[in-house]
Order: C-alpha cells, then sequence, then structure tokens
C-alpha cells in the first residue's frame, strides 16, 4: 500500500518555497471554518490532499477509511494588489 493518499511530499516542499506554510489536516466542517477564519485574518489559503503520516497510526487510519475527504491547509500572508 502507498503511503501517500492523494497527497505528494514534494508539492509540499514546492509551497513552502513559494511561502506556503503547513497548518493542519481535516475535514468537514472544521475545513470549512478553519479556512472561512484565515481568509478573515488576511492570509491566502491554499488546500492539498492529505498526505498519509506514517509514524501517527490514528492519523493514518482515518484518512484510510476516505482520505478524498481530508486536506490540509496552507496559509500565507496576502501580497498587497496595486
Amino acid at each position: 500500500m502507498s503511503s501517500r493518499c492523494g497527497g505528494d511530499k514534494s508539492k509540499e516542499e514546492q509551497l513552502k518555497r513559494e511561502g506556503w506554510m503547513c497548518q493542519f489536516t481535516t475535514d468537514e466542517p472544521r475545513l470549512s471554518e478553519a479556512v472561512e477564519l484565515y481568509r478573515s485574518l488576511g492570509f491566502e489559503v491554499h488546500l492539498e490532499p492529505a498526505v498519509l503520516n506514517e509514524e501517527n497510526e490514528l492519523c493514518k487510519t482515518c484518512i484510510q477509511v476516505d482520505c478524498q475527504k481530508y486536506k490540509t491547509i496552507y496559509i500565507r500572508r496576502k501580497t498587497a494588489e496595486f
């Protein structure tokens, strides 16, 4: 079985180089709530499919059940638009 569930570790590294900060992985309804909160605080929000964490059996088990519903939230400060 693959350790990936739609996510890609190389994509995570690319996002970090672009200034995105990984926050956490969740599903609804917390996902929509967190996105709304981060946007209200002035952040850009980007969602990526969850990547399984091999060290955390509890998270791994939940994500494997229905990996399409879990997303990892990335944020970064909005850049000034002129």
